[in-house]
């Protein structure tokens, strides 16, 4: 029976080997191609000026998922999705929230771009998912939500 200590070697020796191999997630803040001045904008126009990207076209190939009324503005569960050939990135914006830009998930393409989330939101915005794609194209859905503080609506 191996010891604690060999487990434990055997172990770090083998997350060495699927970092190494691309297989386990990086760090974000390392590896994020997103600048700081994106994360610290205050509005949407101000987060893409920050990343220096077109502005975003509405699409129907953009799925985003939200609930209508949110009863605690601290976990709203949002999630997005797309079919689109090349989508690199998907990034979620809440709009009247004190930082814009809640949240950005990158993809390669071995990976189904699809991505749920929990985000705070300070009061009722409209939410946003932008779909990046390798040619540059922005496009996007979005979603009025509510947030109340008991679920009563507003």
């Amino acid at each position: 029976m191996p010891t604690r200590r060999e487990v434990l070697a055997h172990s770090a020796a083998v997350a060495a080997a699927l970092a190494s191999a691309g297989l386990l997630p990086a760090h974000a803040q390392s590896q994020s191609k997103w600048n700081k001045a994106a994360f610290e904008a205050k509005s949407v126009d101000d987060v893409i000026k920050a990343l220096g990207t077109a502005r975003p076209v509405e699409s129907k190939d953009v799925t985003l998922t939200a609930p209508d009324i949110a009863e605690n503005g601290a976990v709203v569960p949002i999630a997005a999705s797309t079919t689109l050939p090349g989508v690199k990135q998907i990034a979620f914006m809440v709009d009247k929230n004190p930082t814009t830009l809640a949240a950005v998930f990158e993809f390669t393409d071995a990976v189904e771009t699809s991505v749920a989330t929990r985000v705070k939101m300070a009061e009722t915005s409209n939410v946003y998912a932008v779909a990046l794609t390798a040619d540059g194209k922005a496009l996007f859905a979005r979603k009025e939500v509510k947030v109340t503080l008991g679920g009563c609506g507003g």
